[in-house]
């Protein structure tokens, strides 16, 4: 089955989103357009002077006449730096905040994204649009964008300058337009499907690579490493291919524009020496003309040079812009009164993954208001893709939920997880401090409701013997958590959130023998008087259920209280027993 990637926005969608970021900075950018265009202008001065020059060395011109062409030269040079230093500073104030700006509605549409359609596209795809499109196209407005708006602006004056001198020598100039066009003809169709292609290559590299190093441990057990890091140099020679030819292309582009620019300075030479053999124009009008065409050569050896740049990070823009322009995630209702608990119910559920593997089969699980129902099973039953479907992080691929009557569909994912909190075995420690970690559930809990929480998840303790308590810097350049304190602040953010339905996945797994017993202590208080569905890792969390489920090869083999199934003799009397002796 083919891996289903994130959208990628059209060249129109594109430009469209670029302008609508842009516009709101209009003064910024009028006031580069004016930069550039001075800077343009000034650039004329030079090749003008120099051939009045030639013309009065060669009458009654005067050391006098030398050195105030020189000093012109030199004030049009030194403005000319200026104005693009004015220029490119302007753009870097129009472009800098409106990719700023592209980056959070990315970075906000990426996490508005259900989990699994993240895990079909494959998280080297959102890593490559968040990392490399973002650095190319932000490599290309420091350096690529500048140079293209200044040669193009010096094609343009010296274009105007060279029809000023002579009607003729200006025609003599456009003759270099075809071949540049024929070049571009070729190399447009030709390189855009490549840069799409390089883009997609750098993506699959990143997620074979990333895969790998998170799945380490158990390609080693499975001794399944070298396997993968064949596949991870496979993809890594997929994508250096596909930069080699777009090099190899781009190579060949540049010996059409050399050819361009050969027939264009032959053709200038050549009208030149006519004209002036005929009296029509001056040595200096002829050699002004030949400084003009040639002063070309740099803007549009650059305009070349960034042309790659330029198409690379136009086809990073248009990923950007596909997630981008993400419709906004509905946010649905507003969660239940607090102290209402709505009832849950999954309707003949089936789940294939990707290749047709059905995890799931006509599954039907009904939690009544406040009830706590325990999934057991052994490994490979189908319960952890239960949990994420009854959290609704998860589509089934067949099957109906609803909470106390209400589709999944209709509420809409922010409004199921207004109403669903989900723990999983991983839980993510943020970088910052412990506190942070807990208000970012509920930015507005008052001290007195965090102390309750980390009261209720047993947490306390450990938190007041931090160095700086609540104050204490975790994650990420802080201090580590153990996994059972994870947790401790996951069931508390739970409780902070107040949803009136849980889902746990092996919440409690991490927590080792010696706090195991706390740690079930602390999710069976969060879950008092929720309704709640737990994957049991520990079968004394299943005792404690009112309902216990036995999933056996994604169907429901059992359901009872323990001493139902118990008594029944069955699966789960089995896995007691076996449990009990361990």
């Amino acid at each position: 089955m083919t891996r289903r990637i994130l959208p990628i926005a059209s060249r129109r969608d594109t430009t469209r989103l670029a302008w609508a970021l842009l516009r709101r900075r209009r003064g910024p950018l009028l006031t580069s357009a004016v930069a550039f265009a001075l800077a343009g202008a000034l650039g004329l001065v030079a090749p003008w002077v120099l051939g009045d020059l030639v013309d009065a060395i060669g009458g009654d011109g005067d050391r006098a006449t030398v050195l105030r062409g020189a000093a012109v030269i030199a004030s049009a040079g030194l403005g000319a730096g200026l104005s693009a230093g004015v220029a490119v500073a302007a753009l870097g104030h129009a472009v800098i905040p409106a990719l700023a700006r592209l980056r959070e509605d990315v970075l906000a549409r990426v996490l508005d994204l259900e989990p699994d359609r993240l895990e079909e596209a494959g998280r080297g795809d959102v890593l490559a649009r968040v990392g490399d499109d973002v650095r190319t196209v932000s490599t290309s407005l420091d350096e690529g964008v500048p140079t293209t708006i200044d040669a193009l602006v010096a094609i343009g004056f010296t274009t105007v300058g060279l029809t000023a001198l002579d009607w003729r020598l200006g025609l003599a100039g456009l003759c270099a337009v075809p071949v540049y066009a024929m070049g571009l003809r070729w190399y447009l169709p030709h390189s855009a499907p490549r840069y799409r292609a390089e883009r997609l290559a750098e993506g699959e590299r990143a997620e074979a690579l990333l895969t790998g190093v998170q799945s380490a441990p158990t390609l080693r057990a499975l001794r399944h490493e070298g396997a993968w890091q064949r596949q991870v140099s496979e993809r890594s020679w997929q994508a250096a291919t596909v930069a080699i030819d777009v090099f190899h292309l781009l190579t060949r582009f540049f010996a059409r524009s050399n050819r361009a620019e050969l027939v264009g300075l032959l053709v200038v030479l050549g009208t030149g020496f006519v004209l002036v053999h005929g009296d029509a124009v001056t040595v200096g009008a002829a050699t002004t003309a030949a400084l003009f065409f040639h002063r070309l050569f740099n803007p549009i050896g650059g305009l070349l040079a960034t042309f790659d740049q330029v198409q690379a990070a136009g086809a990073s823009l248009a990923r950007l812009a596909g997630l981008a322009l993400l419709p906004a995630a509905e946010h649905g209702d507003p969660p239940p009164a607090r102290g209402v608990r709505p009832a849950l119910a999954l309707t003949a559920i089936h789940h294939e993954y990707a290749g047709g593997e059905e995890v799931l089969s006509d599954v039907n699980l009904r939690i009544a208001p406040g009830e706590k129902v325990a999934l057991v099973g052994a490994t490979g039953a189908g319960k952890s893709t239960l949990a994420l479907i009854a959290a609704g992080h998860l589509a089934p691929t067949h099957g109906d939920r609803t909470l106390d009557g209400t589709p999944y569909e209709e509420l809409g994912a922010q409004g199921v997880r207004s109403q669903v909190a989900l723990v999983t075995q991983q839980v993510h420690v943020f970088a910052g401090t412990v506190r942070d970690n807990l208000t970012l559930a509920s930015p507005d809990a008052a001290p007195a409701a965090v102390d309750a929480a980390l009261e209720r998840t047993r947490a306390t303790g450990w938190v007041a013997a931090l160095p700086q308590g609540l104050d204490t810097v975790v994650g990420a350049h802080g201090r580590a958590l153990t996994p059972a304190q994870a947790q401790q602040i996951a069931l508390a953010r739970v409780l902070l959130t107040d949803r009136p339905v849980v889902v746990l996945d092996e919440a409690t797994a991490e927590a080792g023998s010696a706090g195991a017993r706390q740690l079930d202590d602390a999710a069976g208080d969060v879950l008092s008087g929720r309704t709640a569905l737990v994957v049991a890792h520990r079968l004394s969390q299943a005792v404690a259920a009112d309902r216990i489920v036995v999933l056996d090869h994604g169907k429901v083999a059992e359901e009872g209280t323990h001493e139902e199934l118990l008594a029944l003799g069955g699966q789960y009397a089995t896995l007691w027993s076996s449990w009990s002796r361990s």
